[in-house]
């Protein structure tokens, strides 16, 4: 992970739980409970939600985001993962 300086910290909050996610500038590693995307979610429409927004933004590749998720469906904690790492978009 790069130094503190060039990172970014934005917390997604759903109900009264809330969670940091510390997002850097980097080659767009994304990691989730400590377990790459594609570990994390082995089904290619899990990965696609996750990494739309950046292909939208244009901002593919460009950062390097470490989130934790719990409880739900895979597909919800997909969700999770966009809404925690949408706020330096």
């Amino acid at each position: 992970m790069p130094e503190n300086k060039n990172m970014i910290r934005t917390t997604g909050r759903r109900k009264d739980r809330g969670r940091e996610c510390p997002t850097a500038t980097g080659a767009g590693n994304i990691t989730v409970n400590d377990r790459s995307l594609e570990t994390y979610f082995p089904r290619d429409t899990s990965r696609m939600r996750i990494l739309e927004p950046f292909e939208l933004t244009e901002t593919a590749g460009q950062y390097d985001i470490i989130v934790s998720v719990r409880g739900g469906g895979s597909s919800a904690q997909a969700d999770a993962v966009v809404m925690r790492s949408r706020a330096h978009w």
